[in-house]
């Protein structure tokens, strides 16, 4: 399988070789960071009505003391659908004063 020559290509190759089957649907997590807890609160609520990303959580790096908020989208990591959703994703993020750090996707133990 090919993929194009970006951070996301190379991060479906080392997934596809790690066995994962990237044709079947997964739980993909996108990472947006926010510096303060009340922004990424607001991004919560926003996204939280999108039927795209129904499933959110939020977390404090215990180091930086940056807020995460991980949005768990289920769906087929084709290359340029995940390009499409974390653009997506970071246009409303940037509204809120967040930015995205990426995406990543734990495979199921079969």
């Amino acid at each position: 399988m090919q993929f194009p020559n970006d951070d996301n290509g190379e991060l479906l190759a080392e997934i596809a070789a790690a066995g994962v089957d990237l044709t079947q649907m997964q739980n993909i997590d996108f990472y947006i960071l926010f510096e303060q807890a009340d922004d990424a609160k607001r991004f919560i609520s926003a996204i939280g009505k999108d039927e795209l990303a129904p499933r959110t959580q939020l977390q404090q790096c215990p180091d930086t003391g940056v807020w995460e908020v991980i949005t768990t989208v289920t769906m087929v990591p084709m290359h340029e659908l995940l390009s499409q959703t974390e653009q997506y994703l970071e246009s409303i993020a940037n509204g809120y004063e967040g930015y995205g750090d990426g995406w990543g996707l734990m495979a199921s133990e079969e």
